[in-house]
């Protein structure tokens, strides 16, 4: 299944969204302007763009609102890869040079911290104080997550709470707050804005538990970084941690350090792969779209609906 297809009606006014987003990023300062178009221009699904557009098709829909408030969610998402890279020490993204590797850790933080200003200011523009506040705790829990990282690198010890909180933190809840804030603008009643929140926060955590899964069984050319990047930098998913429960396997698996030899990579990633925690994760994953699905049979039936039960299908099967 290819994503665009799906919501191809939406084509106009993710134009505009693209267009915005390069004005957004302008600055008086060149180096600000042209290390977010960097980023920019190294492309992305913009799904919570679309997660926008979709839900304000259940209510008013505002072309020029929706996109604001398209801009503004996929600005933060934007500064949070940006802050990412720096904690991650990434040097790769999408195939393209990270903003840390291009130009240095402080550049690529500073303009992290734009893209989030850029973000608030945009925001001014709507007057529902609802739609401030679940901007406002989406972004608290945001950073949040992002120190959980930070202290979870190379926590072996770990317990699956842990991730899960920390996904939802770093991934689920701003497509969560993408879906509940186009439906807001598109004066919703409160129980669709409220469902729509829940289906983007299943969804969320289905896409970034896929993610997880593809680190391990995507190629280089697929992932835009090497495969099992994320442990060698010390993120434990869900796959390690269902693996981790074999003993012996846990012994090699604390000697992970960036700079071991990539043939020591691949042994742990085959065992990871031998001990069916692949299969398991795919299961949890399918388990959030399943409720996502369940959520979305609770809503006005519409070709918003249909394109959102589509691009839930398409998370849980990519490259699946």
């Amino acid at each position: 299944m290819k994503l665009m297809p799906v919501y191809s009606f939406l084509q106009g006014d993710l134009s505009k969204i693209e267009k915005a987003l390069e004005e957004a990023v302008q600055s008086r300062s060149s180096l600000i302007e042209e290390s977010s178009l960097h980023l920019l221009q190294a492309g992305g699904k913009r799904i919570r763009p679309v997660f926008v557009l979709l839900s304000g098709h259940f209510g008013k829909f505002n072309s020029d609102m929706m996109k604001n408030a398209a801009v503004a969610l996929e600005m933060i998402h934007m500064a949070s890869l940006v802050h990412d890279d720096v904690i991650d020490e990434a040097n790769v993204r999408r195939g393209s040079p990270t903003i840390k590797a291009k130009w240095d850790n402080r550049v690529a933080m500073y303009v992290g911290d734009y893209m989030f200003a850029r973000s608030l200011d945009i925001y001014t523009l709507f007057e529902n104080p609802l739609a401030h506040k679940i901007l406002a705790n989406t972004m608290v829990e945001l950073v949040v997550g992002e120190i959980k990282q930070i202290e979870d690198k190379y926590r072996f010890d770990q317990h699956l709470r842990d991730y899960f909180r920390r996904i939802k933190r770093k991934t689920a809840l701003l497509i969560a707050a993408s879906c509940q804030i186009g439906a807001i603008i598109a004066n919703v009643d409160q129980e669709i804005h409220r469902k729509l929140y829940r289906f983007g926060y299943y969804v969320g955590m289905a896409y970034q538990i896929t993610d997880d899964i593809l680190d391990f069984t995507g190629t280089e050319e697929q992932l835009g970084k090497p495969a099992g990047g994320d442990l060698l930098q010390g993120n434990i998913t869900l796959p390690v941690l269902l693996a981790i429960k074999d003993k012996d396997f846990r012994s090699k698996l604390e000697k992970v350090h960036e700079g071991m030899d990539k043939s020591e990579l691949n042994d742990i990633i085959s065992h990871i792969h031998n001990t069916g925690s692949i299969e398991k994760s795919w299961e949890i994953s399918n388990q959030y779209l399943q409720k996502a699905l369940k959520v979305l049979e609770e809503l006005p039936k519409n070709k918003a609906n249909k394109a959102l039960r589509n691009i839930a299908l398409y998370i849980g099967k990519r490259d699946h």
